[in-house]
């Protein structure tokens, strides 16, 4: 490793300097350049280009755990240390999230329903839980909303809808996407907070038609719903906060590129053991396990 530092720092110091500064020979580090590189160091540079290729898949999104479980479903036998340190080597790194802040507005007169979920973020199959919530992304229109239903068993979207208003057409949009696509049973579990969007009358009525059983957060506690908080901290790290949208319709596609093209069949869930939404669930299907 010294050798390979001054090799690389000797453009700019004299190779002495360096040898005595690292305590090194400077003829132990001619005969290590003469030799050429090691079959470790050649392997690292490989490595390299695999990490990079790999990060640049991932919109570089990716830290070092998920890219290690796209290496290894190349067939790859890497440690997590050793790719987090050649991405340390080559100055790559993952997109970290910022803090969230609330959308909700809990000052009105509709009945609310009781927290039925009780922070149980577990989930036994599809279709058993769906969690939502809303955000806000700016744009140089000014702001436009996301309010995004997600399953609790794969964390898959199921649903979303984008407006430049924050009312109930936004939710009940975005819940007409998830009822279509998934076309759950009677019985299922509907998780948000308890904001005006989702406790007015007309996504209440909503819910009761198509059999499902409503449940909200507690007031003021963000944590009764941290799956759908988690989305979109992720949404904003990987994405929006990268971005500097010129309209509401760039932010659309953008959001849609990255729910429907990267989210969903392809970013790896640690709490998915590293699978993506689309193909936990297919794995889960009972053609999935009985291969």
């Amino acid at each position: 490793m010294r050798f390979g530092f001054i090799r690389t720092e000797k453009a700019t110091y004299p190779v002495r300097v360096l040898c005595r500064t690292l305590q090194v020979s400077a003829s132990g580090f001619y005969a290590w350049c003469r030799r050429g590189l090691s079959a470790r160091a050649r392997k690292d540079a490989a490595l390299k280009v695999e990490i990079r290729a790999a990060h640049a898949a991932s919109g570089k999104r990716y830290g070092s755990p998920r890219i290690v479980e796209d290496l290894k479903a190349d067939g790859q036998q890497v440690g997590r240390k050793r790719v987090a340190r050649l991405m340390r080597e080559e100055g790559i790194e993952g997109q970290r999230k910022r803090r969230f802040r609330t959308t909700t507005d809990s000052r009105h007169s509709h009945p609310v329903a009781p927290n039925r979920l009780g922070r149980d973020f577990s989930a036994s199959a599809p279709n058993e839980t769906w969690v939502s919530d809303i955000t806000y992304i700016w744009t140089r229109e000014g702001w436009t909303y996301l309010a995004a239903i997600l399953d609790l068993f794969s964390r898959r979207v199921v649903g979303w809808s984008m407006d430049s208003h924050i009312d109930q057409s936004l939710v009940l949009d975005a819940l007409g996407m998830a009822l279509r696509t998934r076309q759950p049973t009677p019985g299922l579990l509907h998780h948000s907070d308890r904001g005006v969007q989702y406790a007015g009358a007309a996504y209440q009525e909503q819910l009761r038609k198509s059999g499902i059983l409503c449940s909200m957060s507690r007031k003021g506690d963000c944590w009764d719903n941290a799956v759908a908080e988690s989305f979109f901290s992720t949404l904003k790290a990987e994405l929006v906060h990268r971005m500097d949208y010129a309209s509401r319709s760039q932010a659309r596609a953008s959001v849609f590129d990255y729910i429907e093209v990267f989210y969903n069949p392809r970013r790896r869930h640690s709490s998915l053991g590293y699978s993506c939404p689309v193909d936990y669930e297919a794995a889960a299907a009972p053609e999935g396990r009985a291969a």
